[in-house]
This record gives C-alpha cells, structure tokens and sequence, in this order.
C-alpha cells in the first residue's frame, strides 16, 4: 500500500491536477493579500466566491458565452467586495463577524438562486484546455501536460502572482497599499486617502474572489451545487497568513493545498483501501498546521483590522 501511495504523489497527472487545483485558490488567496496588506480582512471570501461561482455558472447557461460568465463573476464579486468595503471602512464594523455575515450571505443567496433559476445541476461547456504549441508535446516527466495544458483562468491564475507582487513592490498604488496596511495615520498624513485605497483593494479582492468562484463553475467542474466551495475560501485566507502577505508565498501555500486535493483525490481511486474520511480531512488538517507556522511570523500589516479614525 505505500509503495501505490508513493507511485501515486509522483503520477504526472497529479502534478497537473495540482497546477488546475490551484487556480481558485490563487485568485482568491490574492485578492485577500491585498485587501489585508492595506488593513482590511474579509472572512467572507468564501461567500463570494460561491456568488462568483452561480453568476459565473448562470451566465454561461443561459447566454453560452464564456466571457459573460466571467465578466458577471467580476461584476457580482466586485459588488460583494464593495458592500464589505462599505461595512469595515465606512462603518467601522468588527472585520471578523461582519466577514462571516457576507460568508452567510453568499451562502445561503447563491443557494436560493440556484434552486430558484436552475432548480437541477446541469453540466455547461466551459473554458476549454488550451495546449502551448510546442511545450505541450513534451514528454519528459510529462512535462506538456503538467504546464502546458491547460484552460485559459489556469494561466491567468498564475499569470497574476508575478503581476501582483509588481504591484504591491514597484509602483506607487502598492507604496500606498503597504503604507495604509502598516501605519494608516503616517500614510494620512502624507496625504494618501486610507478611505480610498481600502475600498479599492477591498473590491479588486471581491471581484478576484468572484473570479476564484467562477473558476470552479465554469473552467474547473463545469456545473454548480450547493456550497460549492466546500470552504475554499476560508483556507484562501489562511493561505495569506501562510504565505506571509507575499504573492510568492501565497502561491507556494496553493501549490501545496491543492497538490493535498489533487492527492487525496487520486488516492481515493488508486488506493480505495484508505478510509476515504482520512483524504477528505487532509486538506483541513494542513490547514490547522500551517496555520500553526503562520502564527509565528512577524510581517503581518500592522493596522489589519484596526478601523482608521481620522484625527
């Protein structure tokens, strides 16, 4: 039996279902980095991703069109991020509890749409793979189609951690970000508007986190359920602790989750003699412990979840 667990963690086709696993994780992971490198933390990530995901999912059913799913999933994503953006800045609400009601809300509204407009699961045709011309015939470890095959949200995933470490390291928006998430009166005073940049980082989190959600409905799985997300969400803001609010270590952090799913999924076929509970929890379990490692870092935002009063 160890030896089928160790030939499963090297199959190629795990390493592939890693890099597809990872996409919502990414988008959402990233998202959350920058709402909380500049403050604010949003639990209710999870919310609106299954928002994203229905939109997403509804658009494409009945339109057929595959850039109308994805632009509804940014728009209701970004809606989401606004109102959450509104509760935490605006109102100075507890960032906590008022994440977990917009966590509720996407849960349970996403939920009375499906069964509403939808009723019964149906499959939709979403982004196809999409080969690399002459990468993805490689066949050496089976490279081509470990990196090279893949949907399109798959290489915008990947595409966006490079973009968003620029960002927040190089450009004037991300001194600004850094500068309110670290000490917000400073930033004030320099003449930055905290008000401002919060609320813009807060809502491109919300419409990526829509965006993660639409990557499972329409690029990844290809029909929408009932909680959808099975928590995603949630271990997308864990990864943000994890990777220390660093878009490379985020991504690292999603590597590793979804190689966990892509192994506990292959498991389940290759070696159905492990109770399938015991694969089902691996996700969860790295959680806990990565969260156990993430307590000890120093590098989180000074001001997360402080309210900024203007003196």
């Amino acid at each position: 039996m160890i030896d089928d667990i160790i030939g499963t963690v090297f199959k190629a086709s795990v390493a592939a279902s890693t890099i597809r696993l990872a996409t919502p994780y990414i988008f959402a992971s990233l998202g959350e980095t920058l709402g909380q490198r500049s403050g604010v933390l949003n639990l209710g990530v999870d919310g609106i991703m299954l928002m994203g995901a229905f939109f997403g999912y509804y658009a494409v059913l009945t339109t057929e069109s595959l850039i109308l799913g994805v632009l509804a999933a940014l728009f209701i994503g970004g809606l989401m991020g606004l109102a959450m953006a509104f509760i935490s800045v605006t109102l100075k609400a507890e960032q906590g509890i008022s994440g977990i009601g917009v966590y509720l809300f996407g849960l349970g509204m996403s939920e009375l749409l499906f069964q509403e407009f939808v009723g019964t699961p149906q499959s939709v045709d979403g982004f196809p793979r999409i080969s690399i011309p002459g990468l993805s015939d490689l066949q050496f470890l089976g490279l081509g189609d470990i990196f090279f095959n893949h949907n399109l949200l798959v290489y915008v995933a990947f595409a966006l951690v490079p973009m968003t470490a620029f960002v927040l390291n190089r450009t004037n928006f991300g001194l600004m970000i850094r500068a309110v998430g670290q000490n917000p009166e400073a930033a004030d005073a320099m003449g930055v508007s905290v008000t401002r940049v919060r609320y813009l980082t807060v809502t491109l989190g919300g419409m990526l986190a829509g965006l993660a959600g639409a990557s499972l409905s329409i690029a990844l799985l290809n029909v929408f359920q009932q909680n959808l997300t099975a928590g995603q969400g949630f271990i997308a803001v864990a990864l943000v602790y994890f990777g220390g609010w660093r878009p490379y270590g985020v991504l690292l952090g999603a590597m590793l989750f979804s190689f966990v799913n892509a192994l506990q999924l292959q498991i389940g076929i290759s070696a159905p003699e492990i109770p399938s509970e015991f694969a089902v929890m691996a996700p969860y379990v790295v959680t806990i412990i990565a969260l156990m490692f993430a307590s000890k870092r120093r590098e989180r935002p000074d001001a997360l979840t402080v309210p900024f009063e203007r003196g």
